[in-house]
């Protein structure tokens, strides 16, 4: 990196944190000495057995397991971990670790309603839904799938989903009913959680409809369980009071470290959505080390992050179950102001942990919202931020108007269940940088020819296998779909798909999707950079780019731009944007053409649709392109489609 960017945030040395605990621990119990967390990487992706095994009984994953039995085939993409160990999730996550009659979950509505379930509750509605689950014939390897808003039934159907060793899948009720069956009927489910609806942006969503075509399209369902949330409940189910009515001990079978948990979905933006299965022991020790270490997350803790159970965050929310932290479930819109503000929520529910995106974080800052000054933020000690490249103007806005905290930028994916990069409560934040890599994760940049690259530009990899690896893909017998995804650019290297910087100091800089790069006169450049100077503008809300080769052999790089209310996109502004891009990223970064637009598409997870808008304006159908069913607003594609036809009339022509 050409110039170090300015500090945000400092650790204090005062703090003892979970990470200061387990490196003392590493050297009186294993003669490890990591003084700094630069020493614990480096050991965690070298001694990479020593490490995980460390994970699995420095915070109790399961029984004992002998160090050679965990990792003794490491080569990816087929990696054997934890040979012979056994771990349900379901019981590692509801392991007594607070009171039984403190608040394990805190359900929040947009009209203020707050449900609580305490962790006594928790078990005994755990095991109760299981009880129930049996007697409709769910058995181990049978799939779970749940189609629910953000709250406590979702997680609780999850948990007892796995307690009986079957798969669980769910998605929030934001997707369309098509949507949810693109998901679901490849997995030929045998038990449906539903909810008759939910109030999300102020409005009552009546989901019965969308609930009765899901289980038209289901033939597999052996039964329906029905969530009430808005009242009319659901016809010809079994009522969730019911279904956990019961009164039985949690007993979760046994199931080996290697067994699936649940299944994942990609954003299927072309064709069906890919089902990534994950086992049991690789989330459990993943969450582990990333909630203890990483997060610092405890029995004192609230953690909230926004998110829907269709997103690879809801599981996280999970995860934190695991370290006895209470978690906050919200089902509403993401808005910086008003009565249902995400602020509001981490004030009156005395937030310690909060997560959001970049996107939201952007808003509040263009609606002017100062979080501290407006609400009592006296107990939030540490946020993060995921889904895409977070502004360096956030870092400073959270710093100015939240408080001397850390904001953790992380970078992962529904791949892993896990953060490439992150941050770490030892180490201080950097401005538009990700602090360190994740322990335990061999992350690297490496350029075309497999090379390591610092302070540059390169793929991300992961030279060393991790245990939250996929298993498999969902109807992939022979491993291929697998393989193409990620091992065969660096044959047994993981190649994400990501471009990042390693730098000199260890922080990661995200560039945005490697298929999506732009490569101008051979050089390659990441949309982020772009991004991180134009939405910072206050005239801009959102900005997308795209670099296209076009058929007669040209380069086309335009700019399309979401305007503030009230702006003009005139000539001053259009120079005005090109001179803070050359300022704050290089010449190279201009684009061809600035153009204003209604608004960006995204997929349902909030990612821009680059590629699918870069094929589009190269000639490609739109059904070929992506899936109407994965964009939250396909009226933002046809308008793109617009533009593309004109685009490549103006290319015949040229020609």
């Amino acid at each position: 990196m050409s110039t170090t960017p300015e500090i945000i945030w400092h650790p204090d040395p005062s703090v003892e944190t979970e990470l200061h605990r387990f490196t003392a621990w590493l050297r009186d119990e294993r003669g490890v000495d990591v003084p700094t967390y630069d020493d614990l990487w480096n050991w965690s992706v070298t001694d990479i057995e020593g490490f995980w095994h460390a994970i699995w009984d420095r915070f109790e994953v399961g029984p004992p397991v002998d160090r050679a039995d965990v990792l003794p085939e490491e080569g990816m993409p087929s990696p054997v971990w934890f040979r012979g160990s056994r771990v349900n999730t379901a019981e590692f996550l509801l392991r007594p670790r607070a009171e039984g009659s403190s608040t394990a979950i805190v359900t929040v509505g947009e009209d203020g309603s707050a449900e609580t379930v305490s962790w006594d509750e928790l078990r005994r509605q755990t095991a109760n839904l299981a009880a129930t689950m049996r007697e409709l014939g769910v058995n181990r390897g049978d799939v779970v799938v749940g189609y629910l808003p953000n709250v406590a039934e979702a997680l609780i159907s999850f948990l007892a989903t796995a307690s009986l060793g079957a798969l669980w899948a769910g998605v929030g009720q934001d997707y369309a009913a098509q949507a949810a069956t693109d998901r679901f009927a490849q997995l030929e489910p045998v038990l449906l959680i539903a909810a008759d609806g939910h109030l999300f942006n102020e409005r009552e969503r009546d989901q019965r409809e969308a609930v009765r075509e899901l289980r038209s399209s289901l033939p597999s369902l052996r039964g329906v369980i029905g969530v009430t949330r808005l009242g009319p409940g659901l016809d010809d189910v079994i009522d969730w009071s019911d279904a956990v009515a019961t009164d039985v001990p949690f007993e979760p079978v046994d199931t080996d470290f290697n067994d699936p948990l649940w299944v994942l979905f990609s954003s299927g933006t072309t064709g069906l959505p890919k089902g990534i299965v994950h086992s049991h022991g690789g989330v459990a020790v993943e969450q582990a080390k990333s909630g203890n270490l990483h997060w610092d997350m405890g029995v004192d803790d609230v953690y909230f992050w926004y998110t829907s159970p269709s997103w690879v965050m809801w599981n996280s929310l999970a995860g934190a179950l695991g370290t006895g932290t209470t978690v906050v479930c919200f089902d509403g819109a993401p808005k910086p102001t008003g009565d249902s503000s995400l602020w509001k929520i981490v004030a009156d529910h005395q937030v310690t942990i909060f997560g959001t995106s970049p996107g939201f974080l952007m808003m509040s800052q263009d609606a002017g919202v100062r979080p501290a000054a407006e609400h009592d933020l006296s107990q939030l000690r540490m946020m993060g931020s995921t889904g895409s490249p977070l502004a360096q103007r956030s870092f400073a806005y959270v710093r100015d108007e939240v408080g001397p905290i850390p904001l953790f930028s992380q970078s992962g994916g529904t791949d892993v269940c896990a953060s490439f990069a992150m941050g770490a409560p030892t180490v201080p934040i950097w401005s538009g940088e990700l602090s360190v890599r994740g322990l335990g994760i061999a992350t690297a940049a490496w350029d075309d020819d497999g090379r390591p690259v610092i302070d540059h530009v390169g793929e991300l990899v992961v030279t060393r296998s991790m245990p939250s690896m996929p298993l498999r893909f969902w109807n992939d017998p022979d491993g291929a779909k697998y393989r193409a995804a990620y091992f065969e650019t660096f044959p047994g290297v993981w190649r994400h798909g990501d471009w990042i910087t390693v730098t000199d100091r260890g922080t990661v800089v995200v560039h945005g999707r490697s298929d999506s790069t732009l490569n101008r006169n051979g050089v390659r450049m990441g949309s982020a950079d772009i991004y991180a100077a134009v939405e910072s503008m206050d005239e801009i809300v959102e900005a997308l780019v795209i670099g296209a080769e076009e058929a007669d052999g040209g380069y086309w790089m335009p700019l399309f731009v979401v305007l503030q209310d009230g702006t003009e996109l005139d000539d001053a502004l259009v120079e005005t944007i090109r001179t803070r891009i050359r300022e704050k990223a290089s010449p190279r970064h201009v684009p061809d053409e600035v153009i204003a637009v209604r608004g960006i598409p995204h997929t349902k997870t909030g990612k821009k649709l680059e590629v699918p808008i870069k094929r589009l304006i190269q000639g490609t159908a739109m059904d070929q392109v992506v899936a109407r069913t994965a964009v939250d607003d396909f009226s933002l594609m046809e308008e793109f489609q617009d533009r593309a036809e004109r685009r490549l009339k103006q290319v015949a022509e040229r020609g």
